[in-house]
């Protein structure tokens, strides 16, 4: 009898405990320019046996301010320094958590059939090259943009082409615009490029034309216990390298 009684007591506690010991989905904040690869890896992670990750995409900008306003994030996977900085300064990062994972390229691109010839390159008239305006992300705020200011102010280009640019809220918003012929050029990631079927690239801008693209990852304090796992399974697993190399990004040493 005490011993039947005891069997029950323990399914009771399981069935209490099971829920709280399950397996939680991570929480993934990342820049809209990993949306492919990061939406393919948390297939590769559901496979491993964890639960769908919840994927939130936007522009780092946007995300780590979402970060520091206290949203619930366990990961976060910036396109830029800046932004990662950003949070680290404000103690919103697990401590030895993160780690700069890869690197990309900056592209000009143009609706699929109407190139022009452009050449890359200091007193080269980008401005009188088109007409129209040119979509990237918002220069000053979101990584691309950034990257794309600094890279035609290096140029000699800014000035002329400053009251022409079309600022959107991420990158892949500016894809967009280009693939809908909204806007004539367009400065993203070389890897937002790739995956188009509606854009063909002009020109791709030099390194040293702007600072590395650089996008760290990390996870962020009071993060679920499963977040770290999941970093290890997107920078060491052989699934995720295949899937970023896939997507055009390049793999930064350690």
């Amino acid at each position: 009898m005490r011993a039947w009684i005891h069997r029950v007591f323990l399914l009771l506690a399981l069935a209490v405990a099971g829920p709280v010991l399950a397996e939680e989905p991570v929480r993934v904040f990342a820049a809209a320019s990993l949306t492919n690869a990061l939406n393919d890896i948390g297939l590769e992670w559901q496979k491993a046996g964890h639960p769908k990750p919840s994927l939130a995409y936007a522009a780092s900008s946007a995300l780590a301010k979402q970060i520091e306003a206290g949203a619930p994030a366990d990961v976060f996977a910036s396109a830029d320094l800046t932004w990662m900085d950003y949070l680290d300064k404000r103690g919103k990062l697990q401590a030895g958590t993160r780690r700069n994972l890869l690197g990309n390229t900056l592209v000009m691109i143009v609706p699929q059939g109407r190139a022009f010839p452009v050449q890359v390159r200091r007193g080269f008239d980008l401005a009188g090259a088109f007409e129209g305006r040119l979509c990237t992300g918002e220069p000053g705020v979101v990584p691309a943009g950034i990257y794309a200011r600094e890279a035609m102010q290096n140029l000699g280009w800014w000035d002329a082409m400053k009251n022409r640019i079309v600022g959107t809220d991420d990158v892949r918003t500016a894809l967009a615009f280009v693939e809908r012929g909204e806007c004539p050029l367009g400065i993203v990631y070389a890897t937002d490029a790739k995956i188009s079927r509606k854009v063909d690239v002009l020109a791709s801008f030099p390194p040293g034309s702007h600072k590395p693209i650089v996008y760290p990852f990390a996870a962020v304090e009071g993060a679920r216990p499963q977040a770290q796992a999941f970093l290890r399974f997107v920078q060491t697993s052989p699934q995720a390298a295949a899937i970023f190399a896939k997507y055009g990004f390049t793999r930064l040493k350690p």
